[in-house]
């Protein structure tokens, strides 16, 4: 179901728009030129201050999830609407780089370009961000298994140095289900060249589980302090 869902999004060229995707979207920019300009302070008050108002008014809008599902690729029950806010797929997430998503048979396959924001050795991608990126693919392979699982292990080998600015590419597979053990496995490459392997462990999650973890979401939490 999931796999279908993300399949007639790329096929119908379904992807967010509006005034929240240019936000979105402008925000990965400012977050990319802040990290590499070389301008002085007094360059960037203009800058620093639209962005401050920009923030003020947010603030003063209304807040809450948008979305009923999940952003956890692992328990996406094949709503499309996680991926518009997935820290790693969200067109609607600034965070994410974004990750494209698609399938190919039986592999789940990601590509993505990676920024400054990025960046662990000089001029390439931090090895925390790799072990994301794939914790977000495997737990999409696992999801062949039709039982929703949350990481249990994650056992990453790095090959070679992976660069920014240049596009990666991830390949995920569902290797086998023990029980409530979902085994999964991908791997990470720019080109010809692999950077890293990857091998997850999810547990199947049971239902109580998941319905607590909503309820616990729902509830209101206490608003951001302004700073």
């Amino acid at each position: 179901m999931m796999r279908a869902a993300i399949n007639q999004r790329i096929a119908d060229h379904d992807l967010p728009t509006g005034s929240r995707a240019e936000l979105a979207d402008a925000t990965r920019i400012i977050i990319d030129e802040l990290m590499r300009s070389t301008a002085p302070d007094s360059d960037l008050d203009q800058v620093a201050a639209l962005v401050t108002e920009a923030a003020r008014l947010l603030r003063e809008q209304g807040h809450g999830r948008s979305y009923s599902g999940v952003a956890e690729a692992s328990l996406s029950d094949g709503q499309q609407k996680f991926i518009d806010f997935s820290p790693f797929f969200g067109v609607l997430n600034p965070l994410a780089p974004p990750i494209a998503v698609h399938f190919e048979g039986d592999t789940v396959i990601g590509t993505c370009t990676y920024g400054a924001a990025y960046e662990g050795p000089p001029g390439c991608l931090h090895g925390g961000f790799i072990a994301a990126g794939f914790d977000e693919i495997l737990g999409l392979a696992q999801a062949y298994s039709g039982k929703p699982g949350m990481t249990g292990h994650l056992d990453i080998s790095y090959r070679s140095p992976t660069p920014l600015f240049r596009e990666v590419r991830f390949v995920g597979r569902l290797d086998r289900v023990d029980g409530r053990k979902i085994h999964a496995s991908a791997t990470l490459s720019v080109g010809d060249r692999l950077c890293a392997e990857a091998k997850g462990l999810f547990i199947s999650m049971k239902p109580e589980v998941f319905e607590r973890l909503m309820q616990l979401r729902a509830a209101p939490a206490a608003p951001p302090t302004p700073g």
